[in-house]
């Protein structure tokens, strides 16, 4: 059985057609620029193709990813009802949904319900669901939700200490993000610390990052709130921060609103405590060269993340595993080791030669000695869409 695992964002479309019975990736690829000029990469069989393609909107985009899939040099299927059952990357869906779901009249209109929680991501994701209803009728569109892993976390963990009316009538509470992601490694840390009843935090460290406290394989809390704003430094993201600075920041600079959620979303993190980039990897080259901004941005990153660790070791009440994953906690060692250090006391351990050592694989870098285990865990966030849309379909 074949998925088609599609992420619609308002100018792109990232894909990839799964098997998700053996895990085997048949093709993967991102069409950008949709709707200014069109750029495709696509890979197959090994082979990647990069090209210059005028894509108007979604539906042209999609319709070059099924050509390709069908009629290109590195064809991967003979026919488009080889593919069973699409699943699609969904950012909100509020207290609607905790677990994924077929796609129907009622489950569109409900996410397009949500539009305002997430005005930049629904409704492309919208868009890419009602072109694939329209060009593929008889093929089963399934939505993974990235908050629906959270949608288990107490009151205690999703309330905001304002007026309970503004979360009955307004819907404001934490609803956190990344929920594929702490959902596929939690799993993964279940199975390497071989027991049920465990107590593990993950740690999505990415441009866009956010941490989560699972217990039992259930999240009981995470960074990320209303919005994706909330929680770590991230690469543009503030994070938190005191809530009268936006305020004061909008008299002082003169902004709107909408112009100071800009600022905190786009130009702020690490790019504007460095002033140097988002990229960690160019903040931590600058920082060896001896820039001192550079360096404290590292030490504000690592700091925020620390604290995140002791908080929610207080929540579980212990932990068993502190899992790495995505783009700098799978690659970092150096902000594995400075979020590690200093917290021996809990029984967290750091072993440096095994930190160093770089591959795509689970592995394990505390010490022998550690009472918590230090994974890296690569998160697989296609999978797990291609995983849902395969169980509910399977029948």
């Amino acid at each position: 059985m074949l998925v088609l695992v599609l992420n619609a964002g308002s100018s792109s479309l990232k894909y990839q057609l799964i098997n998700p019975k053996t895990t085997e990736i048949k093709a993967t690829g991102l069409c950008e620029r949709i709707g200014i000029d069109g750029r495709l990469v696509h890979e197959a069989k090994s082979h990647q193709i990069k090209k210059d393609l005028l894509m108007p909107t979604h539906k042209e985009a999609i319709e070059i990813v099924l050509d390709l899939l069908i009629h290109g040099e590195e064809k991967v299927i003979d026919s488009i009802d080889e593919i069973k059952a699409i699943g699609h990357r969904v950012v909100h869906g509020g207290e609607y949904f905790n677990h994924s779901v077929i796609i129907d009249d009622d489950v569109v209109s409900k996410i397009q319900s949500l539009i305002p929680l997430a005005p930049l991501h629904n409704p492309a994701h919208l868009i890419g669901i009602n072109i694939c209803r329209e060009l593929m009728p008889n093929t089963p569109n399934i939505a993974v939700f990235d908050t629906a892993f959270h949608q288990t976390m107490p009151a205690s963990s999703y309330l905001y200490a304002i007026p309970y009316e503004d979360y009955k009538e307004h819907a404001v509470r934490k609803y956190g993000f990344h929920g594929t992601s702490h959902n596929y490694v939690s799993k993964e840390a279940i199975k390497m610390l071989n027991k049920i009843d465990s107590k593990v935090i993950v740690c999505h460290l990415g441009n866009g990052s956010s941490m989560c406290a699972v217990k039992n394989g259930k999240s009981i809390d995470t960074s990320m709130g209303l919005s994706p704003l909330e929680g770590l430094v991230m690469g543009t993201r503030s994070g938190d921060l005191d809530p009268a600075v936006i305020n004061y920041l909008m008299e002082k600079k003169n902004m709107t609103a909408d112009e100071m959620i800009n600022y905190l979303n786009k130009k702020s993190g690490m790019l504007g405590v460095s002033g140097i980039s988002s990229d960690l990897r160019e903040i931590i080259e600058a920082a060896k060269n001896g820039d001192e901004r550079a360096k404290t941005a590292i030490d504000i990153k690592c700091n925020r993340i620390k604290k995140y660790i002791c908080s929610y070791a207080g929540v579980l009440n212990g932990i068993d595993a502190i899992c790495f994953t995505a783009g700098i906690g799978e690659n970092a060692d150096l902000i594995r080791e400075r979020v590690c250090s200093g917290l021996e006391f809990m029984g967290i351990e750091i072993d440096n030669e095994k930190n160093i050592i770089r591959n795509n694989k689970n592995r394990v870098i505390s010490k022998d000695s550690s009472k918590v285990k230090i994974y890296i865990i690569p998160t697989n966030e296609e999978y797990v869409i291609a995983h849902d849309t395969y169980e509910l379909v399977k029948a």
